[in-house]
């Protein structure tokens, strides 16, 4: 509804999270029956002009791990980048982790079977290893946090919902910001306080130790 909006407001790249193209499994992780409208969504972002759209799917074993064939129908005529990420543990969903998660080497060895070609990974670029074809105008992005060296070229910091500042997702320590988010003129010491913080953002994660940090689920991080 708001694409056109958000368009000519400035905004350039649009995220979306569609864990299944399947309605009834869709209903099932989601508990809404509205594939068809977040897909139209996406559609009409497509037709406004955003030219930077990234389809999140949590990879779930059993339940969407063999969807890829549905995802690169969606990206085989339209620019759109799908990421498929792997399902992370937190504080409060050890058995679910353990019930559901499951590596995207599988669905990475059937791309490269099949003729899509791993992109060389830019300074700056992120987690994700991307994928294109040259019969597709999309592409397909992997984020593997299990995967060896992922935290070596991370350039990522978060904000919780509450307004403290996160180094990792996953650390055990944080700064709040909240305090110097008032006001116009508290800019620059805002920014001291996140280059400071910066010395104490460490080499990687812990999470192969099974050590999850302080973050209980990632619905308390936000964006």
């Amino acid at each position: 509804d708001n694409a056109k909006a958000w368009k000519e407001a400035g905004l350039s790249s649009i995220n979306v999270s569609i864990d299944s193209l399947q309605a009834d499994k869709f209903y099932q992780i989601t508990g809404h029956n509205r594939l068809e409208e977040v897909l139209q969504g996406v559609h009409t972002a497509v037709e406004v002009g955003f030219k930077n759209i990234k389809i999140n799917a949590v990879l779930l074993k059993g339940v969407n791990d063999n969807e890829l064939p549905d995802y690169l129908s969606l990206i085989k005529s339209t620019q759109i980048s799908v990421r498929f990420i792997e399902l992370m543990q937190t504080g409060d969903n050890f058995e679910y982790f353990h019930k559901y998660h499951i590596s995207v080497d599988a669905l990475k060895d059937q791309l490269s079977n099949n003729g899509w070609v791993r992109q060389i990974h830019t300074s700056g670029a992120g987690p994700a290893v991307n994928f294109t074809h040259p019969d597709y105008k999309g592409s397909i992005g992997f984020i593997a946090p299990y995967s060896k060296d992922f935290c070596k070229g991370c350039n990522r910091l978060r904000t919780t919902a509450t307004g403290d500042l996160r180094l990792c997702l996953f650390g055990n320590s944080g700064a709040p910001l909240r305090h110097l988010l008032q006001e116009d003129v508290q800019i620059e010491e805002l920014k001291e306080l996140i280059l400071g913080q910066l010395n104490y953002k460490k080499s990687s994660h812990f999470l192969l130790d099974g050590d999850t940090g302080i973050t209980p689920h990632l619905a308390s991080v936000g964006g």
